[in-house]
């Protein structure tokens, strides 16, 4: 009977010593629950960008060119700098929308054009001047996926351009049977809107939740631009001018951000609970 108590002590010992040195062990965590799902939501953004302009026109159209045999050679225009800031709305993870306003800086214009007046009879017009834009458009992007945190992109925009033209100039020379004859005419300074449209391309890198930076080129239609009254520079005629800057076109390239307003927050785990 003793020998019955005694295995019932020592048994009870025995628990009550592993339950001690169970309570001095730290209780394991419960396993974490999964990240929650985040909702594929729409969010505003900023954007600015800045760039370069490789500027041409078809042609320069007047009332002579629309009466005598006309050619074009050299026309053109130099390389200006451009600058953009515009807000946009992210719809979803691979379509977004933006409306910008970009100012294009002074480029200088130079080109001329070969007038069959006759048979004996030919004028040559040297033109020069400068052209600058401001442009607003909106713009539609969609993104192509992510590798390595960069994003391909297309898009396409529709808006206005006011071309303005700046110091135009005509320097004239006109060979008339055997008679060498020279003139120079100015014209004011004018500006004149457009319909205005672009595609775009380019690659985006993603920095942050809420910082990307963008490398894109851009194909833009800007339209006409004309030049003021003129007035010959004896003062022999004036009046109303009839040139037109025709078609006039851009491949732009640009370095860009844009900072995301409303950013998704980041999940993380619970802490880990050591008791003891």
């Amino acid at each position: 009977m003793r020998s019955v108590k005694s295995f019932i002590a020592a048994g009870a010992a025995t628990l009550l010593s592993q339950a001690a040195f169970a309570a001095d062990m730290a209780i394991a965590p419960p396993p974490y629950a999964p990240a929650p799902v985040v909702e594929d939501f729409g969010g505003w953004y900023l954007r600015g960008d800045i760039g370069m302009t490789n500027q041409s026109a078809k042609r320069i159209d007047s009332l002579t060119a629309q009466t005598f045999p006309t050619t074009t050679v050299g026309l053109g225009f130099d390389s200006s700098m451009l600058f953009d800031l515009g807000v946009g709305y992210r719809f979803n993870n691979w379509f977004r929308a933006d409306v910008i306003g970009q100012y294009r800086g002074r480029a200088n214009l130079h080109g001329s054009d070969t007038v069959v007046l006759g048979p004996d009879d030919i004028g040559v017009n040297n033109y020069t001047g400068s052209k600058s834009e401001w442009v607003v458009m909106a713009n539609a992007y969609v993104d192509l996926g992510t590798w390595w945190c960069i994003t391909p992109f297309i898009g396409a925009g529709v808006g206005g351009s006011y071309n303005k033209l700046s110091g135009f100039r005509d320097d004239g020379v006109r060979y008339t049977a055997g008679a060498l004859s020279n003139s120079v005419t100015y014209f004011a300074d004018n500006g004149k809107w457009n319909l205005a449209w672009a595609a775009h391309a380019g690659l985006a890198y993603k920095v942050s939740p809420a910082f990307t930076v963008e490398l894109a080129y851009s194909y833009m239609n800007l339209g006409d631009a004309a030049p003021g009254n003129f007035r010959a520079f004896d003062n022999s005629i004036s009046g109303a001018s009839s040139i037109k800057i025709k078609d006039i076109t851009s491949h732009d390239v640009k370095l860009g951000v844009r900072w995301d307003l409303t950013s998704p927050e980041v999940y993380a785990p619970p802490p880990l609970i050591r008791k003891g």
